[in-house]
């Protein structure tokens, strides 16, 4: 069974009584905007999404909601602010700190709303929501007095859970200075159960200053937030969250759930969501960070990825197994082989239920026996293509590089071969548009991230490496000119059998052979599969380089 189905029984058993009497269940996920978000988010994103349209799907009653969390501390500077402007702003509350540019209210916003995007186009839609209308509402108050009053029991759980001591002074609280502004300064030294006395501390910490401002404030309606650790479980409370799960980092013994749970049930008395752990996505194997602006923000992935590609690897991926994106490698070609792989497993799933079918035109019924197939029809969001040709991503950045080449002809004659049709098969409209998609990102790759050996550039003249071939490369090379020769048209399939008949019949090195293929049309000693590549240049050119090259 696909894992979110698994997830999905597990939750209408734990639920059973909540979902029969008709009350919705509140799925939860946030992100900080601490700066532009990173491809690593997208996992709770889609973890929590999936699960949501599953639910609604079967008719269960669900909202998914996502907050930008953008009542949080700027307590980092990302590489690509100006350090001169945004210096002074650290230690402020982000929806307090300027915006980079003047497309939205406050700092939060502009990164929140940039993040809201990405989300959308991948599919998910939950309801986004902000940290700063639960303070500045008075949501919060109730857990704010309710942590304030249970100071020491936090931070006995602290201690016990995660090994971390406060002293007894401390409480679980930071104020917003009323004279500068910053709430990652302020020390809360005493609570009379209606106001908080506070400091704002000069040398707290050491990515900000404080001012020194002495003060009394309610701590209520946002003049101040609770420590992250105490204020997951809060939100769970105040929210209703059922379903909200975590990244490994929050995961483990000790770390942050297990301290929120605690929390959860010691302090708010309100037991703990339903977890979801879930691992990392590495980007060239580095964790994400967002507040450091290291690794692939979310935008730049998901302009390199089309939405079904990047919804794809989101869900494919067990929760529990890490995602390795590395746009600068073999990743996105073997990402797109993946789908289309599915792909075929997936009509050949319906083909099958169709065949079996009383009536061709009945619907399809019951669960997809395969998880590939389900993994296609969530992929799609149920809206699964009918079955077409699907031409290899990497063909297709081949031949975007060959500009004496029509595409779509090229495209058409492999179609041909595929389909084992003696004519060409011209392309369906679902299938142009699919080319024109994958050409699109094809060129994408390549301007931006694509390794050497997925780039190739026909030389115009015989290279200066191929004075360096041997006798027995060259004999290969006056062998293939021979067979070209005696052909009038060249089939890729056809000229891929006799090149590696002539290998096998010198008994050559295949890397000396088809090196010397490769080196005296591009330069290089690597290239596309050979005969299929030759087979789409000109015929003319070839005999010319080959005799050339050969002598």
């Amino acid at each position: 069974m696909f894992w979110a189905d698994t997830i999905i029984e597990d939750i209408e058993k734990r639920f059973a009584k909540k979902i029969a009497s008709g009350k919705q269940l509140i799925i939860r996920d946030e992100k900080t905007a601490s700066g532009r978000v990173h491809i690593g988010s997208m996992r709770g994103v889609a973890i929590h999404g999936i699960i949501s349209a599953i639910l609604k799907n079967k008719g269960i009653k669900q909202t998914f909601l996502y907050e930008i969390n953008d009542f949080d501390v700027m307590d980092g500077l990302p590489v690509y602010l100006d350090k001169e402007i945004y210096e002074k702003e650290m230690g402020k509350v982000l929806n307090t700190v300027p915006s980079p540019e003047d497309t939205a209210e406050n700092y939060a916003e502009y990164f929140g709303q940039e993040f809201e995007e990405v989300i959308e186009t991948a599919g998910f839609h939950p309801q986004f929501t902000r940290a700063s209308e639960l303070y500045t509402s008075g949501k919060m108050n109730e857990v704010i007095r309710e942590a304030l009053d249970g100071a020491s029991a936090i931070r006995r759980i602290y201690k016990d859970v995660s090994g971390s001591e406060k002293t007894d002074d401390w409480h679980p609280l930071s104020v917003v200075c009323e004279k500068c502004g910053k709430i990652g300064t302020t020390k809360v030294s005493s609570w009379d159960s209606n106001e908080v006395t506070y400091t704002c501390e000069e040398n707290l910490v050491e990515w900000a200053r404080g001012c020194g401002h002495t003060g009394k404030i309610s701590p209520f309606d946002g003049n101040a937030k609770l420590p992250w650790k105490v204020e997951w479980p809060a939100k769970w409370k105040v929210v209703g969250v059922d379903i909200e799960g975590a990244g490994k980092d929050h995961s483990t013994k000790g770390g942050a759930r297990d301290v929120a749970n605690h929390i959860s049930r010691d302090v708010f008395n309100y037991e703990p969501p339903y977890d979801i752990p879930y691992e990392f996505f590495l980007v060239g194997g580095a964790k994400m960070s967002s507040s450091k602006g290291q690794g692939a923000s979310a935008v730049e992935i998901s302009q390199l990825l089309p939405t079904k590609i990047l919804r794809l690897v989101l869900l494919g991926t067990l929760p529990k197994r890490a995602i390795n994106l590395d746009p600068e490698g073999d990743t996105i070609p073997v990402w797109f082989d993946w789908h289309d792989r599915i792909a075929e497993k997936y009509w050949s799933e319906v083909e099958a239920k169709a065949t079996k079918s009383s009536s061709p035109d009945a619907p399809l019924c019951g669960a997809f026996r395969d998880d590939d197939a389900r993994l296609f029809e969530l992929v799609h969001e149920g809206k699964t293509p009918e079955k077409m040709y699907l031409p290899r991503f990497s063909t297709v950045a081949f031949l975007v590089q060959m500009e004496h080449l029509n595409l779509e002809e090229e495209i058409s004659k492999i179609k041909s071969e595929y389909e084992q049709r003696g004519e060409t098969s011209l392309l369906t409209e679902e299938e142009r548009k699919e080319l024109v998609e994958r050409a699109d990102y094809a060129k994408r790759w390549l301007k931006a991230y694509a390794p050497e050996k997925y780039k190739f550039e026909i030389q115009d003249v015989l290279p200066d490496k191929a004075k360096s071939l041997t006798a027995e490369q060259k004999e290969g090379l006056r062998k293939v000119l021979e067979y070209i020769e005696s052909t009038d048209k060249l089939n890729g399939e056809e000229l891929h059998h006799a090149i590696h008949q002539i290998r096998k019949e010198m008994n050559i090195d295949p890397k000396d052979f088809f090196g010397a293929l490769y080196t005296v049309i591009l330069g290089k000693d690597h290239g596309p599969k050979a005969g299929w590549f030759l087979s789409v240049l000109d015929r003319e050119f070839l005999i010319k380089r080959l005799s050339e090259a050969s002598q």
